[in-house]
């Protein structure tokens, strides 16, 4: 008998799966299909249209002298002597530089791993050694964290390397980016990969345990292009011009601007590191259309004044992702912004960014919700106890299914092994629901529920009603030790400029608005709140601030 599937919600009640509503997409069948070439190759490459302009200097890059440089670049990584499966370490902020370097590593069949350029020195050797790489690109004002690494050097910005002393700085050999370009080595872009292979390294946050290499393959990074579908209504692509904030040393940037976006055609303005002031006055010289975010960015143009010195006309779209975006910080942006639509979506660098996200004006209005599902993806949502799927409209582990889901943990099949199970199913260690239309809701992540009593307090559902008053900037919501409760909910807050909040106005605010479990029993007020290059919040960070005030 044939599964019988809710149209509404797509569960089906027999196996406990929630299935995509949205179309199924064909995957490229060929094996020795690689990302880059699937990105540079298309039918509808245009290459006189721009890729990149960097948001300081008004330099720009064309399709086609993007496709030129990584060509070029891929062929000097192999008389530099990188070979197919060694380990490139990228240590760079955003820029027309990366963007090149991470193509050209991929299509000539190496594997790229990259590292926060605010990381420590010892980090970044630790991300080096776990991964095994075997070479670092990086810029010069950079290079005293990666000299240590004692491995040879791609310098992916013109200096002079006899004032660098590379041999002194302890790199055995050094080559720069514009030496790359030039490079007469057959083309790389020729390379015969596979799907299969592995195309990149990406550590994630490490906010919730030890940070762990994801094994990412080509066939991983084009199912998440194509699985990531993107809004047709309103503009054009080829008139589409997107914002780049996030990291693209993350999933959550090197999927939308690394690889989606240059899919689609549109160009990218990309602003090395997030200043407030400066990514408005680049909306409105560059006259941005689109923006992809994370919530505190857009808590920032819900609240600060700043943003009314600026014309942001342009903007039609300001997406959001890698953190719960609250109902009432949406309110509070759609009250300034009613034009602008907020899209949201949800996935992890285990998935290559993808599991949900809305794409229509419609699918925007479920406020709260991530979205539907994104194509050719499976969900369970698991009983967190007993381990059984649970139906629409009850709370648990999101589970999932689907070809961006990734090939494991560098070097740890242990771990891999709890993650992933037998039959493929991805465990995230994220708590949410799927309504009975679909939409997915995150709750908050499994590790993060404090314990009151006995009884589940979600971190994230408190900051959303903290950041619904006006005289609060920015919350987070910690567990702190209490002897008669277990754990209390404990709030850090960031005031306003104008405003004189008192630990007692924030505590009776939040008690007026959730069940009395939940009530916030503790405030500290810092100047911000500690996060992730993702937007995440650092918690483990606040619980020591706080335990060493005990």
């Amino acid at each position: 008998m044939a599964a019988i599937i809710d149209p509404r919600s797509g569960f089906c009640s027999s196996n406990g799966i929630f299935y995509s509503k949205r179309e199924p997409v064909k995957l490229p069948a060929d094996p020795s299909l690689t990302f880059p070439r699937f990105i540079l190759e298309r039918p509808d490459f245009d290459p006189s249209a721009i890729a990149y302009i960097d948001s300081k200097s008004g330099q720009t890059l064309s399709y086609g002298e993007l496709k030129a440089q990584i060509q070029a670049a891929a062929s000097g990584l192999l008389a530099f002597g990188v070979k197919p499966g060694d380990v490139v370490l990228v240590l760079c902020p955003n820029s027309i530089a990366f963007a090149v370097i991470l193509l050209a590593i991929m299509s000539m069949g190496a594997i790229v791993t990259t590292t926060n350029p605010l990381n420590h020195a010892i980090e970044i050797a630790k991300q080096a050694a776990d991964s095994n790489a075997l070479f670092v690109a990086s810029l010069p004002s950079l290079l005293d964290k990666v000299s240590g690494l004692k491995l040879p050097l791609i310098l992916l910005q013109d200096s002079d390397k006899k004032l660098l002393g590379t041999q002194k700085l302890g790199f055995p050999s050094c080559m720069t980016l514009s030496e790359l370009l030039c490079s007469r080595t057959e083309n790389a872009l020729g390379h015969h990969g596979r799907q299969d292979d592995t195309a990149a390294l990406l550590y994630s946050s490490g906010t919730t345990g030890v940070s762990k290499g994801v094994i990412l393959t080509h066939r991983n990074f084009i199912a998440q292009v194509l699985l990531l579908q993107y809004s047709n209504e309103g503009l054009p692509w080829n008139s589409r011009i997107y914002m780049c904030l996030i990291p693209m040393f993350h999933v959550y940037g090197m999927a939308f601007f690394g690889s989606g976006i240059l899919a689609k055609g549109a160009t990218v303005v990309l602003q090395q590191k997030f200043d407030f002031v400066e990514t408005l006055e680049a909306i409105q010289k560059y006259g941005v259309t689109h923006m992809p975010a994370v919530p505190p960015i857009i808590i920032a143009f819900a609240k600060s004044p700043v943003v009314e010195k600026f014309n942001l006309s342009s903007l039609v779209s300001v997406g959001s992702g890698a953190a719960p975006l609250g109902r009432e910080v949406m309110d509070s942006f759609y009250s300034r912004f009613p034009m602008i639509k907020i899209p949201q979506g949800y996935g992890l660098t285990e998935t290559t960014a993808v599991g949900s996200h809305t794409v229509t004006e419609e699918e925007a209005t479920h406020f709260g919700s991530v979205g539907l599902l994104a194509a050719n993806t499976e969900l369970k949502i698991v009983d967190v106890d007993s381990g059984k799927p649970l139906p629409p409209c009850e709370k648990g582990e999101i589970w999932f299914r689907g070809p961006t889901i990734m090939k494991g943990y560098f070097g740890r099949p242990g771990e891999t092994a709890s993650t992933i199970d037998k039959e493929g199913w991805l465990h995230t260690g994220d708590l949410g629901y799927v309504d009975a239309e679909g939409f997915l809701y995150i709750v908050d992540r499994l590790k993060e529920l404090i314990k009151y009593k006995g009884l589940q307090v979600a971190p994230a559902e408190l900051e959303a009603v903290l950041l619904s008053h006006p005289g609060i900037v920015d919350a987070a919501v910690i567990p702190y030790a209490d002897n008669e409760a277990g754990q209390i909910p404990m709030a850090f807050v960031v005031r306003g400029p104008q405003s004189v909040l008192r630990e007692v106005d924030v505590i009776d605010f939040v008690a007026k608005q959730v069940a009395s479990y939940k009530k916030v029993r503790k405030v500290a007020f810092v100047g911000d709140i500690p996060k992730s290059a993702s937007g995440k919040i650092l918690r483990r960070e606040l619980v020591s601030a706080a335990m060493s005030k005990l």
